[in-house]
C-alpha cells in the first residue's frame, strides 16, 4: 500500500529525507556521482533559490506502508521560461524512484494535477532549477560514469516508468567522448583562427587566477545567458540566477581552462572546461568538509578527464572565425594540459552544427540523456 505526500520544505526532517532517498537508492552504484547535499537543499529553499523569485514548485514524495520513500518528485512552473516561449508548461525534477510502475503512477498523477491546477497543458522534463542542474533521463551509456554533477544518472528502468506512463522524446542531449590523440583540428580552421586573430577585432581573453577571473564574471555570466539564445533550453536569466551559475562554476573551475571570446573588447563566445573531479565526490557522499574540500583540490591536479560544459559564440559570429577559434581553444584545452579523455557535456540535438563539428573532430556520441514531454 502505497501513500503520496506533499513535502513541507519548511520542516528540516522532511526535506532531509526527501533528499537522502537518491543516496540511498545509489548506494554502490560505481557510475553514480552524489550531488553536494546542500546543492539539493537549495532547491527546497523558497527563501534562498533564485528560481523562486520568479516561478514556483512543490514536491512530493510516495511512501510504503512503513513509512520508507519509495519515489520522489518535484513538480515546476518556470515562468520566464513559458513567458518567452509563448508556452503553458510544467516541468519535473528531482524524480528518483523504485522499479516499480505503480509509484511512478502515483509521482506523475500528482504533477498532472499540480499542473492542472496552475492551468498548464505539457509537462517536460527532467529539467531543472538552474542551467548547471543536468537535463533529461539516461537512456544510452548506463555503463559510463556520470560526469560530477552536471549531468543525472539513473538506472536503465526510468525511461521505461515515464513511456508507460504515455511521454514520448521532446529532445536529447548526447555527450560525447574523445581521446585526447583522437582529436582532429582540420587545418583549415587552425589557420582560420590563426587569421582573424592576427587581423585583431578577435582575442582570446584567459586568466591566471580565480581573482583575475572573477573581474569579469559578470561578463562571463551575460556571454553565457546570450550566447545560448537559440537553444531549446533558452529563457532570460535574472541577475540572481547567473550569480548561482557563477558560484556552481567557481567551485570546480580551473581558470586555466576558462576562455572567453571577444570582438573588439567584446565578449561574443567562451568555453568552459572543467577538470573531473568525480572520484573525490563519490569518495565524500555529498558532504563538504575540509577534509573533503583537500581531496577535490587534489584530484583537480591529478585527474585525467576533462569535462567541456558550456561553449559556444554568439550567432552572428559564426561565419567571421568565432566558432573556428572556439574550436582551435578546445584542442589547446584537451592536449596542452595533462588530459587523456574529454567530454563534451549535453550537447542538445537542436543545435545540429555544433553536434556535427564534435564528430568531425573526432567525437563519440556514447551517453545520450532524454528529455520526455507529455500533453495533459
Amino acid at each position: 500500500m502505497f501513500k503520496i505526500e506533499k513535502i513541507d520544505t519548511s520542516n528540516k526532517k522532511q526535506v532531509d529525507e526527501f533528499v537522502q532517498f537518491q543516496y540511498d537508492l545509489y548506494k554502490g552504484t560505481p557510475q553514480f556521482c552524489p550531488p553536494f547535499r546542500g546543492d539539493i537543499k537549495l532547491m527546497l529553499n523558497r527563501d534562498k533559490h533564485p528560481f523562486y523569485e520568479h516561478s514556483i514548485a512543490d514536491f512530493f514524495v510516495v511512501r510504503d506502508e512503513n513509512g520508507k520513500i519509495v519515489g520522489r518528485i518535484a513538480a515546476m512552473m518556470n515562468k520566464l521560461f513559458n513567458e518567452y516561449h509563448k508556452v503553458k508548461k510544467a516541468q519535473f525534477y528531482l524524480f528518483e524512484c523504485i522499479d516499480n510502475q505503480e509509484v511512478a503512477n502515483m509521482l506523475f498523477q500528482a504533477v498532472f494535477d499540480w499542473a492542472h491546477e496552475h492551468e498548464l497543458n505539457e509537462v517536460v522534463g527532467p529539467k531543472g532549477f538552474s542551467a548547471f542542474d543536468g537535463y533529461g533521463i539516461l537512456v544510452e551509456g548506463f555503463e559510463h560514469h556520470q560526469m560530477m554533477t552536471m549531468m543525472n544518472y539513473n538506472f536503465p528502468y526510468y525511461a521505461k516508468l515515464l513511456e508507460n506512463l504515455g511521454f514520448t522524446k521532446e529532445v536529447d542531449f548526447v555527450s560525447c567522448y574523445i581521446y585526447k590523440d583522437k582529436f582532429v583540428l582540420p587545418e583549415k580552421v587552425r589557420k582560420a583562427s590563426e587569421l582573424v586573430q592576427k587581423r585583431g577585432s578577435f582575442k582570446v581573453l584567459q586568466f591566471k587566477n580565480k581573482r583575475e577571473m572573477m573581474k569579469h564574471a559578470w561578463e562571463i555570466g551575460e556571454a553565457y545567458n546570450k550566447t545560448f539564445v537559440n537553444n531549446w533550453e533558452y529563457y532570460p536569466l535574472t541577475k540572481g540566477e547567473v550569480k548561482l551559475l557563477l558560484d556552481n562554476l567557481l567551485v570546480v573551475a580551473d581558470p586555466k581552462l576558462i576562455k572567453l571570446i571577444t570582438h573588439n573588447d567584446e565578449i561574443v563566445g567562451f568555453l568552459f572546461a572543467f577538470p573531473d573531479i568525480t572520484s573525490a565526490l563519490q569518495r565524500h557522499d555529498g558532504k563538504i568538509t575540509p577534509l573533503g574540500v583537500l581531496d577535490m583540490m587534489r584530484e583537480l591536479k591529478k585527474t585525467k578527464w576533462v569535462s567541456v560544459n558550456g561553449a559556444g559564440v554568439l550567432p552572428e559570429y559564426h561565419g567571421l572565425g568565432g566558432n573556428a577559434i572556439m574550436y582551435a581553444e578546445m584542442e589547446k584545452t584537451i592536449k596542452e594540459f595533462h588530459f587523456d579523455h574529454c567530454e563534451m557535456t549535453q550537447v542538445a540535438e537542436t543545435a545540429a552544427q555544433m553536434r556535427k563539428d564534435l564528430i568531425n573532430l573526432g567525437g563519440q556520441p556514447y551517453k545520450n540523456h532524454r528529455i520526455f514531454h507529455k500533453t495533459i
